[in-house]
């Protein structure tokens, strides 16, 4: 306990307040609030800084890809809504699915294998396990698809492992909350999608 303490005094400023832009980016989303998305491009903004110098140089890469899906989520969100205001929530078939995963999984094999064979990158198919995840997984978000919370289960379970190896307490903790965040919003949001289904069907 004390030496989690201690970890956590040594956090610097500047990576708390990307973690607590994180979290409200999060906390957002659950409520399908357009807000969400002005949190995630500063966030990530901060953050593609930070992984960086950590050396997780594709975690620091998949920032990018963040800062214009924070854009495109918000024109995107805007677009998909009903007369009343509510973001209009989605679903994939399995085939999409298989699509997903498949392409994730090879991906990170060949980015991972070029990671370890030509930079200095740290857990290089582990990182790459994350981006590419989150890659697909913040696309999904954007087009308010709800199976996105499920992947975001296991990706975010990943990255809070993969940053507590790489001494960032911050967003190791916040990782770990967002793993109890996207349960609720999955539970949050297919409570919607019913009401939205029953509303058409009436």
């Amino acid at each position: 306990m004390t030496s989690l303490l201690d970890e956590l005094a040594k956090i610097s400023p500047i990576e708390a307040f990307a973690a607590l832009l994180g979290l409200g980016y999060l906390l957002l989303a659950v409520r399908r609030n357009l807000w969400c998305w002005f949190c995630a491009f500063v966030s990530t903004s901060i953050y593609l800084v930070l992984f960086a110098q950590a050396k997780l140089y594709m975690q620091s890469a998949l920032q990018v890809f963040y800062l214009a899906m924070a854009i495109y989520g918000y024109l995107e969100w805007r677009r998909g809504r009903s007369e009343s205001g509510e973001v209009l929530i989605r679903s994939w078939p399995f085939r999409m699915h298989a699509l997903a995963l498949g392409g994730i999984a090879l991906a990170t094999v060949v980015n991972g294998w070029l990671l370890a064979q030509s930079t200095d990158a740290v857990a290089p198919y582990v990182d790459s396990f994350v981006t590419w995840g989150s890659v697909v997984t913040t696309w999904m978000v954007a087009r308010r698809l709800i199976e996105n919370w499920l992947y975001w289960v296991v990706f975010d379970s990943v990255a809070a492992y993969l940053y507590f190896t790489q001494n960032l307490p911050a967003t190791t903790l916040l990782f770990v909350l967002y793993v109890g965040i996207v349960i609720r919003g999955y539970v949050k949001w297919r409570k919607q999608q019913r009401l939205q289904v029953a509303a058409a069907l009436v």
